[in-house]
């Protein structure tokens, strides 16, 4: 049988190779055959190189997440991880509807986690698209080493197009900064293991400044002149509350005077609808950078609370 050229190998992949002997204390000719065996993957340049589909309105936006069937299958998902979920609330301060709802707009609680072989994707992108080399190769390093500190092997390893993994979709860094073991086996699998990716979502949460007991987003109504002087460019909340208000935004429940608050306006079904989102709802935007996909997590969240009869 002929010997296969690989993609990865030789000059392409030396100077990665040397690196991670030298940080990490990789052995040069095991890491070389196991590049061998990544596949350059046509289908992930494809995709991420995809022109970006036009921006959707929130009211074409919301109805792909908050759906019966999504509703319906996270609270068979919040019933058969009970036990995982209450302990979260407890050790973490974060509500389980929210980690229910993370997963269920990432993964559909699991059934959407990726097809692609991690090493596949973050080669592929690490070696073969310039534009975000650099990002794609740090990933590949991380990837490297929790397969390493995780002792499973690298090529059996599955995820998106851009290498997000698991459940919660972590992507090599995060899992690394903030997966937990949170049924204490020993070992951290957010793949089959939904203990471990529930724990590791709440403590993402946490450790990005989830305040236990605070609300996420507050309906806003808008008068005067100057209120799109309060409207938030970008993630950041640059605001309190007072300042907000002070520009004409009253919003439908209280919020102290001082709370940091961002606020934006979206195209919902019947007109605009004015939102302000609370310090939890920049911790969900750490997550995934989007106003849309913070805003489709809390309200699946409320929406599974309420299904389980909880509100």
């Amino acid at each position: 049988m002929g010997v296969q050229a690989s993609d990865y190998q030789g000059e392409k992949v030396a100077g990665f190779i040397s690196e991670m002997a030298s940080e990490y204390g990789f052995a040069s000719e095991q890491l070389a055959e196991l590049l061998a065996q990544a596949e350059r993957k046509q289908a992930i340049l494809d995709a991420i190189s995809r022109p970006a589909e036009r921006v959707r309105p929130w009211s074409e936006y919301r109805p792909i997440f908050i759906t019966d069937a999504r509703i319906a299958q996270g609270v068979d998902f919040w019933r058969q991880n009970q036990d995982a979920l209450a302990r979260i609330e407890t050790e973490y301060g974060v509500p389980a509807q929210f980690i229910v709802a993370i997963i269920g707009v990432e993964t559909f609680y699991g059934r959407n986690t990726g097809n692609y072989r991690v090493i596949d994707a973050l080669a592929t992108l690490g070696f073969d698209y310039p534009p975000r080399q650099p990002f794609f190769r740090k990933e590949l390093k991380e990837f490297l080493l929790l397969t390493r500190e995780e002792q499973v092997d690298p090529l059996s390893l599955k995820g998106s197009y851009a290498g997000a993994m698991g459940l919660p979709q972590f992507m090599p860094s995060s899992f690394r900064a903030y997966a937990v073991d949170f049924d204490a086996d020993g070992h951290i699998d957010i793949w089959n293991n939904p203990t471990d990716a529930i724990g590791s979502a709440a403590n993402y949460f946490k450790r990005h400044g989830w305040v236990a007991g605070s609300g996420v987003a507050v309906r806003a109504t808008v008068g005067g002149k100057r209120f799109e002087e309060g409207l938030t460019q970008g993630l950041e909340p640059s605001l309190n509350a007072a300042q907000l208000r002070e520009l004409g935004w009253k919003p439908a429940t209280p919020i102290a005077d001082d709370t940091k608050v961002t606020a934006f306006r979206l195209e919902g079904a019947d007109g605009d609808e004015f939102w302000i989102g609370l310090p939890n709802f920049y911790v969900i935007t750490r997550y995934n950078r989007s106003v849309m996909y913070a805003l489709a997590v809390n309200q699946l969240a409320d929406a599974l609370a309420k299904a389980r009869g909880q509100q």
